[in-house]
C-alpha cells in the first residue's frame, strides 16, 4: 500500500538525514524518482524550486510535495494525495524530533569535551558535502537545458546561475530579494521573450 510505502521510506529518509533539508534532497531524488518513480526528475526538479519558495524548511516542503505526487501517480484522489503529503511530512520529522529531545540534553553537558567538538568539526565538513551534493543533482538537462540540444535556454541558465551567484556571495544580496528577480527574469525571459 502506498501510505505505509510513504511512511517508511520518509521515516528512513529522516533519520538517515544530516545536514538539515539540502542535504536532504539528494536522498529523496533517489527515493522518489530513480527507486519508486512515484516522479519524473522534470516534477522533481520543479518541486525543488517551488519548495524554495514556499515557507517552511525545505525537506520537509519536498516531502510533502513528494507525498501528494505519489499519491497522485498511484491513481488516488485528492484527498487521498492530501493525507500521503500529510503522511511523507510527518514521517519525515518524527524520529529526528525524538532524537534531538534526547540528545540535547546530553550535548548540552559533554558540548565543550575534546572529543565532541571535533566531531562536530567532521559533521560541518560532511554536511557541506551533502549540500554539494544536492546543488550537484539539480545540474540537470530539466533544470538548466542542454548545451548541444537547447544551447539558448543553456546560455541563459549559465548566466542567470552567475549573477545569482556572484550577488549572493560577492554583494550580499538578500536571497528574498534574489528570488523575487530571479521569478521575473524568468517571466520575462522565458515568458514575454521566449515563449515555448
Amino acid at each position: 500500500m502506498i501510505f505505509l510505502k510513504l511512511f517508511y521510506t520518509f521515516l528512513r529518509i529522516g533519520i538517515f538525514n544530516f545536514g538539515g533539508g539540502y542535504a536532504m534532497i539528494a536522498l529523496i531524488q533517489n527515493e522518489v524518482v530513480t527507486r519508486n518513480g512515484w516522479m519524473t526528475m522534470q516534477e522533481f526538479v520543479d518541486m525543488v524550486a517551488v519548495s524554495q519558495m514556499t515557507p517552511g524548511p525545505i525537506g520537509i516542503n519536498v516531502a510533502t510535495y513528494a507525498g501528494y505526487s505519489a499519491v497522485i501517480h498511484a491513481g488516488y484522489s485528492v484527498p487521498m494525495a492530501i493525507l500521503g503529503s500529510f503522511i511523507a511530512s510527518f514521517s519525515v520529522i518524527l524520529l529526528p524530533v525524538i532524537a534531538m529531545l534526547l540528545v540535547t540534553k546530553f550535548l548540552m553537558k559533554v558540548q565543550n569535551q575534546p572529543a565532541v567538538q571535533t566531531m562536530l568539526k567532521t559533521l560541518r565538513i560532511v554536511f557541506v558535502g551533502l549540500i554539494a551534493a544536492a546543488a550537484l543533482l539539480l545540474l540537470t538537462p530539466e533544470s538548466f537545458g542542454s548545451p548541444t540540444e537547447q544551447t539558448t535556454q543553456f546560455i541563459i541558465s549559465v548566466i542567470l546561475f552567475l549573477a545569482t551567484f556572484i550577488a549572493a556571495f560577492k554583494f550580499k544580496v538578500s536571497p528574498i530579494l534574489l528570488l523575487v528577480l530571479s521569478g521575473v527574469a524568468g517571466y520575462i525571459i522565458y515568458g514575454l521573450i521566449l515563449p515555448a
